[in-house]
């Protein structure tokens, strides 16, 4: 994140004294998340964030992949899914690779602890929820169609106002950051950029537990869970500053760079990971030449796989799509318009689609659970006359 924020008491310097108004000091900790060269913050706690009262293992939450799949596009039906789990007990992992994984998940209780992903960074996409999320950084309130990246290492939960509701959860095993092209030598985001520093929410409100509440936190490490327990309530923070924390930026925020002619998927690139990037397909005008085919050309996926997550209906190169479908088109064969579609993009000038989209560029391996939600007919939608 290209900006400094600071939220709560802080001492004039780093370590030094922070007392609190009992006389005791203060626990300064250092967060960040690529040792002390990359950003990171101070926090300062009321308890030593290293006293615990026990901890238990919890087993394995490394995907199992399908291991032999013949080449094909796909075509999974989430609203298939069943409503369980938590916002993190829920999530279906779906697909993944060494730098990413695609979970899924159709929350139907609340978190009845707190929850750290120490493997990777999470981009979180809440399709139709809103609640609060609660982290040692604060609190910060989501709504549908928020993005909330949560730094590894963060100690989080989500609190929804209403259930069930569906989400993605994009796992990345390196940092998630802003594209470099939207951002000068500072880190600030340049004016041809489709969101502005406005459009990123931080926390806002630190709930200071100061009371020795025993809490426990799931703690993701190594692709296992372990679930510590604490003789005190994590969220203790009474300040903290730097550039580590974690933010929402709604997809209605962004704000689509289009063109005279049909412009290529990068202008919807709204994040970036480690070997993959994550786009947002948003309502906009189409092209305006007189001529113009407002459609996706065929493209060759030769070096990356494209899924797509269809937050409505109304995408115009696809049909049979419905609300909460993913389609995965895998590298090494093209895809593009099914047919008919070109024709009847003609003289169109908007488009009301609504996407979220990740490109990757080692191939995704698929798991049980996606194969038991495909549409096996998808991959024949190109055949002429289907």
């Amino acid at each position: 994140m290209p900006r400094y924020v600071s939220l709560g008491e802080l001492p004039h310097k780093h370590h030094t004294q922070f007392r609190k108004p009992d006389g005791g000091l203060y626990t300064e900790q250092l967060f960040s998340t690529r040792g002390f060269s990359g950003p990171m913050s101070t926090l300062y706690h009321c308890h030593q964030p290293t006293d615990v009262t026990g901890f238990e293992d919890k087993g394995s939450v490394a995907p199992t992949y399908v291991a032999e799949e013949p080449l094909r596009h796909r075509h999974l039906k989430t609203a298939h899914m069943t409503p369980m789990g938590s916002a993190v007990s829920g999530r279906i992992p779906l697909m993944g690779n060494q730098d990413v994984v695609w979970s899924q998940a159709l929350v139907a209780e609340q978190m009845d602890t707190f929850y750290k992903n120490a493997d990777g960074d999470e981009c979180l996409f809440i399709h139709d929820g809103e609640g609060t999320l609660e982290s040692i950084f604060g609190n910060l309130e989501f709504f549908p169609g928020d993005y909330l990246v949560i730094p590894r290492g963060t100690i989080y939960r989500l609190q929804f106002r209403n259930l069930p509701v569906r989400m993605i959860a994009i796992d990345s095993f390196g940092p998630i950051s802003i594209p470099k092209r939207y951002r000068n030598e500072f880190g600030q985001l340049l004016e041809h950029a489709p969101y502005s520093e406005r459009d990123i929410r931080v926390p806002t409100a630190l709930q200071v537990h100061t009371d020795r509440t025993p809490t426990s936190v799931l703690i993701r490490a190594r692709n296992r869970l372990t679930l510590y327990h604490y003789p005190y309530h994590p969220c203790d923070v009474v300040g903290w500053d730097g550039y580590v924390f974690p933010f929402a930026f709604s997809i209605h925020d962004f704000s689509p760079i289009t063109g005279k002619l049909h412009m290529p998927p990068p202008i919807h690139q709204t994040f970036d990971g480690h070997n993959f990037v994550i786009c947002s397909f948003c309502p906009r005008m189409l092209d305006y030449h007189p001529q113009a085919i407002a459609v996706p050309y065929n493209h060759s996926n030769v070096d990356s796989d494209e899924v797509l997550y269809y937050v409505n209906d109304k995408f115009g190169s696809r049909k049979g799509i419905e609300e909460g479908s993913i389609t995965v088109h895998p590298l090494g064969i093209p895809h593009g318009p099914q047919p008919g579609a070109v024709e009847a993009s003609l003289g169109a000038t908007k488009t009301e689609e609504l996407a979220v989209m990740v490109d990757t560029f080692h191939p995704f391996k698929l798991t049980e659970q996606a194969l038991a939600i495909e549409d096996p007919a998808y991959w024949k939608s190109w055949q002429t006359g289907v």
